[in-house]
């Protein structure tokens, strides 16, 4: 087994959902696919869920980052405060850097 690289993103770094339906099993809610968001914590590097669903081993194991997203951003006329935020726990393999 390699060792497993650097996380590819830090606090504050814009990152945009990849857009994916895959046919198998994935943790990454549509609402959030396509949007941008900050990366505002890496909580840490786990084995991939979406293999281990599959009877994988869960490897390589990937870097799990917590990104929020503006309300407004997320939701069509959203009702509430313009401030107001959402965070996301987000697999590394479903981010790009922001354009």
């Amino acid at each position: 087994m390699t060792a497993p690289r650097p996380p590819a993103f830090g606090n504050g770094d814009l990152v945009t959902v990849r857009a994916a339906n895959p046919p198998t099993h994935y943790r990454t809610p549509a609402y959030v696919q396509g949007k941008t968001g900050r990366v505002v914590a890496l909580c840490g590097v786990y084995p991939d869920p979406e293999s281990l669903a599959h009877g994988g081993d869960g490897h390589p194991h990937k870097p799990l980052y917590r990104v929020e997203f503006p309300q407004t951003a997320l939701w069509d006329n959203y009702p509430g405060p313009p401030g107001d935020r959402l965070q996301v726990d987000i697999y590394e393999h479903w981010l790009e850097p922001a354009a």
